[in-house]
């Protein structure tokens, strides 16, 4: 079995200018748990999955950085006051960037299930040989298909 045929092709995605707001927003609405960040031409920029946004919103703690006497602290900050500057932070800033694991539409099945495994990946973008952003494939979207499958066998 290959790739095409579990993944999903109508792929929501965000472009680099997006807000935090924004995608956050977009997952909302969409109901899903993560998006790949595409350029204008489709092409994969990076990842952001709502753990990776929930990581980022926890406001800081107080802490006190001791630098061989010089010492800076930083007061806790609350929530409220963070959300409202954290809004309009570009996701860019905390999306994964670098080390993207993809797929393509012609991967075996198998090595996508590898790598969802592997990984602890909800998503996995699936994309051409220019790198363009095709399809996404998830863990949901795999339970779901192995199930449809077995009810037709019954």
């Amino acid at each position: 079995m290959k790739v095409h045929e579990f993944m999903i092709s109508n792929v929501m995605t965000a472009k680099p200018g997006d807000t935090l707001q924004d995608v956050m927003s977009l997952l909302v609405k969409e109901r899903i748990g993560g998006v790949p960040i595409v350029d204008e031409h489709g092409k994969l920029l990076g990842m952001v999955s709502d753990g990776d946004i929930l990581r980022s919103i926890k406001p800081r703690e107080r802490q006190i950085y001791d630098f061989f006497s010089f010492v800076i602290y930083e007061e806790k900050q609350e929530l409220e006051s963070y959300l409202k500057e954290l809004g309009e932070v570009s996701v860019l800033k905390i999306a994964k960037r670098t080390g993207l694991i993809t797929v393509s539409p012609q991967d075996e099945m198998e090595k996508a299930l590898h790598l969802l495994a592997k990984h602890h990946f909800k998503k996995l973008p699936v994309v051409d040989k220019e790198n363009r952003v095709v399809g996404v494939i998830s863990r949901g979207d795999v339970i779901r298909r192995i199930q449809q499958a077995l009810l037709q066998q019954l």
